[in-house]
This record gives structure tokens, C-alpha cells and sequence, in this order.
């Protein structure tokens, strides 16, 4: 007898496992607005540097919180060893009051300064003019050095004060040398001027506002009865 062939099941592979995509990289976090802060001034810096050149104005004449305001009532000590023209030695700064009816030029300077240096033949120059005076602060310097430093150069000014830590000059705003300002003789700050003087700056800038000053009229007094 003839056995039936018996029916062969062939186990079949299992079906491939679904793939699992990937995981998605994980969310950037958003940046931080201030990281962007430095870029933002920056540009601001940039804009107003660029609207100095396109507008023709001298970058270096920065307006001052202290336009229009009263000078601060500063008081130094001279600088030992400076004398004058008549021999006499100098006096320091005393804007505690302005009795003269001049206008005043402050002009901080040091010896180590090397753009004080640049602009001091200009000083020079200007001290020839007698319808104002021109005070010195001498700002954190050795007094020898400010001694031979105006022994070589020439003194230009009527009163040197010496501020040896620079803590005077504070009320002034001042954050780098040189700068020079024009104070009324009823003490208000009318102009200033950051870093050296060129012919151009005393020209246009400083002139014009000298001769402004000497245009007003004196205030009237009260009367007195």
C-alpha cells in the first residue's frame, strides 16, 4: 500500500518588526533677547557715529548733561613750584565764586597726556586773548612732571589746581584727557570739548560760543530802595 505523502508546512519568517522612526532632535531653546543686547548698541553706537560724519559736525564736541547747568563749586590746591609771569607763585582754582567778569576756560590736562601735548602750542595762542581766563586742572599727575612739562612748553593759564586722584574732576564728568570747558562769569557751563583742540574746533566751536558769552547783556540789578 502506498503511503500518502504526508504535507510538509515550512515555518515562514515573521514578519519584519515596523521600523520605529527616529527621534526628533530635541527643540533649540529660543535665544535669549539679551544675548542679542551688545549687537543692538552697537548699532545704536554705530548709527550716531554715522550721522556724526553725514551731518558734518566734530565728533569730538559731545554734549554734557552740564550744558546750561552752574559749574561745580571746585576748589584745588596749587601746583608747588608753578610761578607766574611776575614771579609770584600761581594760584590754585577756587570756582567757588566768579567775581571776575570774564568768562573762564578749564582746560584738564597731564603731562602724560600725549594729545594734551598736541593741543598746548594752540593754548598757547589762545592765552594771548585777555577777554577770558584759562584755569589748568592737572589731572592725576606727578607735580614734577606737570612742572617741567609747563617749564618746557609754556604756561598758558592764569591758576593751575591739582587733582593728583582725579576725584575733583568727577563732578565734571570728565572721562578722558584732555577736555575743556567755557564757564560764564556767572558760572554756567556754556561749552565743552572732548579730547585735543584743533585750529577747526577752536574756530568753529569754541570761538563762536566765547563770543556768544561776550555778547549778552549784563543782568540788571534790582532796585534798591
Amino acid at each position: 500500500m502506498t503511503e500518502e505523502p504526508t504535507e510538509t508546512t515550512i515555518p515562514t519568517a515573521p514578519a519584519a518588526a515596523q521600523e520605529t522612526p527616529p527621534p526628533s532632535p530635541p527643540a533649540k531653546p529660543r535665544r535669549n533677547w539679551l544675548v542679542l543686547l551688545p549687537l543692538l548698541l552697537f548699532g545704536g553706537l554705530a548709527s550716531i557715529f554715522l550721522y556724526q560724519l553725514l551731518s558734518g559736525k566734530n565728533a569730538q564736541i559731545i554734549p554734557s548733561v552740564l550744558i546750561g547747568k552752574t559749574a561745580p563749586q571746585t576748589t584745588l590746591p596749587p601746583l608747588e613750584g608753578l610761578v607766574g609771569e611776575d614771579g609770584q607763585p600761581m594760584p590754585g582754582i577756587d570756582l567757588t565764586g566768579f567775581g571776575d567778569s570774564r568768562p573762564v576756560i578749564i582746560n584738564v590736562f597731564a603731562s602724560w597726556c600725549a594729545p594734551c601735548r598736541v593741543e598746548h602750542p594752540l593754548l598757547m595762542d589762545l592765552a594771548e586773548d585777555d577777554r577770558f581766563r584759562m584755569v589748568g586742572i592737572n589731572y592725576k599727575d606727578k607735580p614734577e612732571n606737570a612742572l617741567e612739562f609747563l617749564k618746557s612748553l609754556g604756561n598758558p593759564y592764569d591758576a593751575v589746581g591739582v587733582d593728583p586722584k582725579g576725584t575733583a574732576t568727577i563732578d565734571w564728568g570728565v572721562y578722558g584727557i584732555p577736555e575743556t570747558f567755557l564757564v560764564t562769569a556767572d558760572g554756567e557751563i556754556v561749552y565743552k570739548q572732548t579730547g585735543p583742540f584743533s585750529p577747526e574746533s577752536i574756530e568753529t566751536g569754541l570761538m563762536p560760543a566765547i563770543e556768544a558769552v561776550l555778547a549778552r547783556k549784563p543782568a540788571e540789578k534790582a532796585p534798591t530802595s
